[in-house]
């Protein structure tokens, strides 16, 4: 286990602002620690990332909608993620979450959650074995599952995936190596499942790639030109597992990717506004 960087304490000026209504669509909240402890089992150890810190970052870049996504480092307990959407406020925010088969779904709808995650990289959360078993019981809500699975192991994923009753969200540009270019096995898979129009892709993409992310711009715009009704954007805020504070990202050159991935404006608003309300706030 490692402790991670904590993020940037000011954010930069982005060269543009994010449209009226733009959605952060992934991004996690740690912390006060006195009242929300980490899981012992945690892969990692991330400093405080705190609503006022978040806010801050948010308003730098014009975000003013929040997808708050439960961590590994709290396993099934989501406490932190809900009690954030209560403080953002239903009108601005929903929650994607982590349940165990004790869960309370009704009363986790009734807080904001509008998805479950499997987290298949970091881990201390639902298995995969439950992945078909919580589809049957999320999909009277309206909810969706969110998958983070990278490589060979989301190829051999994707089938399964089209196969289960609810929406899918595919974290991380669906864990597509950006080495492999915007035609690689992982890109063509997630495409044949987005195609079918039941699915959706984060374009949360800087963990694709490495320093200095020159292949991440092509896996970026293959995504967006082939289904731009199906991404989604979000900072990943505030960037977990990075170890060293110099190599931490700012999010105004992330929203500044973006700009570059998606230089037309009507595609901007439909991934940073129209999708996201179409996906997370329906009701």
């Amino acid at each position: 286990m490692f402790t991670c960087a904590p993020a940037l304490d000011v954010t930069g000026t982005p060269k543009w602002r994010a449209p009226e209504g733009a959605c952060d669509s992934h991004f996690h909240i740690f912390g006060p620690y006195d009242r929300y402890p980490l899981d012992p089992r945690r892969p990692y150890t991330p400093p405080p990332a705190t609503i006022p810190h978040y806010r801050s970052m948010a308003e730098k870049l014009g975000l003013t909608r929040a997808i708050v996504v439960q961590a590994s480092v709290y396993g099934t307990d989501n406490a932190v993620t809900l009690d954030a959407v209560a403080e953002f406020g239903l009108d601005h925010a929903r929650a994607v979450v982590v349940v165990d088969e004790a869960a309370d779904l009704a009363a986790m709808h009734a807080a904001g959650a509008r998805g479950v995650r499997f987290n298949a990289v970091s881990g201390n959360g639902t298995p995969l074995e439950q992945l078909d078993a919580l589809a049957r019981r999320i999909a009277p809500f309206g909810w969706h599952i969110q998958i983070y699975s990278k490589g060979a192991a989301m190829v051999e994923l994707a089938p399964r995936l089209a196969a289960l009753p609810v929406p899918i969200v595919l974290d991380h540009m669906a864990g597509a190596p950006a080495a492999e270019g915007p035609d690689g096995p992982v890109v063509e898979a997630a495409l044949r499942l987005l195609e079918t129009g039941r699915a959706w892709v984060k374009l949360s993409g800087y963990r694709s790639s490495t320093a200095p992310w020159t292949d991440l711009p092509a896996l970026a715009a293959r995504y967006i030109a082939a289904v731009p009704e199906r991404c989604v954007w979000g900072t990943d805020w505030p960037h977990t597992q990075i170890p060293d504070a110099l190599d931490m990202l700012d999010d105004a050159m992330l929203l500044d990717w973006f700009a570059d991935w998606a230089p037309d404006l009507a595609t901007r608003q439909r991934i940073l506004v129209d999708n996201p309300g179409l996906l997370y706030f329906r009701d």
